[in-house]
């Protein structure tokens, strides 16, 4: 291929980049209420596909939207919760749809034998503790359970309480990594997905995510954000999806996803509770 032809081909598909990008950003332009017709559109559809995961994200975008929120909303929310465990937050969820959109409401009876279902769960819940061990629920654990600080302060040799639960997280972060392989992990091996944590000098955390490139262990840093403590719900929500084989730990600020871990039940508690605690201590002045 001659200059000409190279220098036509770069004009070519450095347009398509534009117009690709065009599009992307005209997508994003629509109007609060035109977005959430689109998004609540998408919701319906990965419920009837029961990706409930992608209906979760969805109607969490809806709630951040300065738009009015059609009834279904709710109606929807409820299932996602209690598709998730939250048997609460799914009463509460289809009892504000009976009570928006009535009796006419498309969704009315429907909820009505949701409620019913909700509460026969619970029961039997009740009745058998916390379920077997086969169950795959979302949880919200509360913060400043688990390890004594003051052993973790021995353990990692650390001088404060911020300073070991920082390095505690970390450790299970890296313990609790997304692999694409989970069954057969090398001895060593980085995570594909790896997390780090940090405190910056505001007190805020600053979360940094990387990636392992392929067939090697060299890690290539994604981003970076900072999640301001002051004003935050210490609890912090997680749930495991058997399905994908992974585990979701939630920004305690909006609901969205924060960390994506390996289907461990257990880790991914422990990681949610430890960065509960962390940002509880970090809250508390001294």
């Amino acid at each position: 291929m001659n200059a000409n032809s190279n220098r036509v081909c770069h004009r070519f598909f450095g347009g398509l980049v534009f117009v690709s990008a065009l599009w992307a950003a005209q997508a994003n332009a629509l109007a609060p209420e035109h977005e959430t017709r689109r998004l609540m559109l998408a919701t319906e559809q990965a419920v009837q596909e029961e990706r409930w995961g992608d209906a979760g994200e969805f109607l969490n975008r809806i709630q951040k939207l300065d738009a009015s929120k059609p009834a279904a909303y709710a109606y929807y929310r409820g299932k996602v919760m209690l598709q998730s465990g939250h048997h609460a937050e799914a009463k509460s969820a289809f009892e504000s749809y009976v009570e928006s959109a009535g009796e006419e409401g498309e969704y009315y009876k429907d909820a009505l034998r949701l409620i019913t279902e909700v509460e026969r769960q619970q029961k039997g819940k009740t009745a058998n503790g916390n379920g077997n061990g086969n169950d795959r629920v979302a949880m919200i654990e509360p913060a400043g359970q688990g390890e004594p600080v003051d052993k973790l302060k021995q353990l990692y040799l650390a001088d404060s309480d911020v300073e070991a639960l920082k390095i505690h997280l970390n450790t299970l972060l890296e313990m609790a990594g997304w692999r694409e392989e989970q069954r057969i992990v090398r001895a060593g091996a980085k995570p594909d997905i790896l997390y780090r944590v940090s405190v910056g000098s505001g007190g805020e955390l600053v979360i940094q995510e990387s990636r392992r490139q392929e067939d090697s262990d060299v890690e290539r840093r994604l981003s970076s954000q900072s999640l301001s403590v002051y004003g935050v719900d210490p609890s912090v929500n997680w749930d495991c999806n058997g399905v994908n084989q992974t585990c979701w730990v939630y920004d305690p600020r909006n609901g969205t996803r924060l960390f994506k871990l390996s289907d461990n039940r257990d880790r991914a508690a422990e990681v949610a509770q430890t960065l509960g605690r962390l940002i509880k201590t970090l809250q508390t002045p001294g």
